[in-house]
């Protein structure tokens, strides 16, 4: 369980005095208002003093909502692994590890189905920067999804609300934090108390956790099955990148996002670092290129602000998707809203699409 305290200690830091029923990005007024009332959707809105500790959700105001996604022929998803001797069941609770003489954290979410003799998929899920592990949970509405699909999740904690992910950001990043080790351990020791099927193992994150995601997919490509960042770009040189094996790949990204633009550069938010940033479609071109896609990119949704392209015809059946959503900010598309960052689409779920991709993509 989350220790004592620590909900209610971030809802008091992180809201302030923000009115935050209104953030439900599944929400019937924020589904009809596209946005938040009196913001512009464009990237030259945000105020650059703000904060984003500010805008990461403590309390989903719509736990109901709900956002169409794509279909990805899954085929047979059941696991064939089996494990004796596992104790733990359903549940929260927190994973302890040490790793690089750091006392580390995740915090689980095992669904009522899970079955601690059978192999259960695992989504690894990085908060962005600022953020925790709790509000990455609220924000993705990722607990609803994995007890309707039975799927084991884990919400890692960063060191001081950070993630050492190559271009940014905070203290894990400027003081060389191994989160890619720290990914490992956690791993090790997950699967040394649940019942988790190796070849379905799989990372996502949003903002500095996407672009954590990115890096795990360059650094982890023997573990992690497929990647789907949200929000973040590579964030380390390409040169450096080098997977041992074809990954897929699932990318989110809005065209107004003003944190991590669109088109590469700085960001309009002040996140307290000179730092320019990838562009979307380098970092796109980056993973078609290596995962040596041949065929062109077609269209396979679009709804609404959502279009998502996906690039086949790939070595080892390592497609790369991009569900670009037009206007969108600096948001989980389908999740709980962020109230300074632009607009959060209705159109497509993330987080429904995710799982169905990781689903099409086993570790081979």
């Amino acid at each position: 369980m989350y220790p004592s305290g620590y909900r209610e200690a971030r809802r008091s830091v992180a809201l302030g005095a923000l009115v935050f029923c209104l953030v439900g990005c599944g929400s019937s007024e924020v589904a009809d208002a596209g946005h938040w009332e009196g913001t512009p959707t464009d990237a030259s809105f945000p105020d650059a003093t703000v904060d984003l500790a500010d805008a990461y959700p403590t309390v989903d105001p719509d736990p109901d909502a709900s956002a169409p996604s794509p279909d990805f022929d899954a085929g047979d998803a059941a696991s064939g692994f089996a494990c004796e001797g596992k104790t733990l069941g359903p549940g929260s609770r927190d994973e302890n590890v040490n790793s690089g003489g750091l006392a580390r954290v995740a915090h689980m979410h095992v669904p009522p189905g899970y079955d601690p003799t059978r192999g259960a998929m695992l989504v690894v899920a990085f908060h962005g920067f600022s953020e925790t592990g709790y509000e990455q949970e609220v924000q993705s509405r990722m607990d609803k999804s994995s007890d309707a699909r039975g799927y084991v999740v884990a919400y890692p904690e960063g060191v001081a609300t950070s993630w050492n992910a190559g271009d940014c950001c905070g203290d894990s990043w400027t003081g060389g934090v191994d989160d890619v080790q720290f990914t490992r351990d956690l791993l090790g020791a997950i699967e040394a108390d649940y019942c988790i099927d190796p070849k379905r193992v799989f990372a996502t994150g949003f903002s500095n956790g996407g672009f954590l995601s990115h890096r795990l997919g360059c650094e982890m490509s023997d573990v992690f099955g497929a990647i789907a960042p949200v929000s973040g770009v590579l964030g380390i040189p390409p040169d450096q990148c080098k997977p041992k094996r074809p990954i897929p790949v699932l990318d989110f990204h809005g065209t107004s996002d003003p944190v991590v633009p669109y088109e590469g550069g700085t960001p309009f938010v002040n996140i307290g670092m000179g730092i320019v940033f990838r562009s979307v479609p380098e970092t796109l071109d980056y993973w078609v290129n290596e995962n040596g896609c041949l065929a062109p990119p077609i269209t396979i949704f679009q709804n609404g602000d959502a279009t998502c392209t996906r690039w086949g015809l790939c070595k080892g059946g390592a497609d790369v998707v991009h569900c670009k959503i037009d206007q969108g900010g600096h948001q989980w598309p389908g999740g709980v809203a962020l109230p300074i960052v632009g607009k959060c689409s209705t159109d497509i779920s993330a987080t429904d699409t995710m799982i169905d991709f990781f689903e099409a993509h086993p570790l081979p």
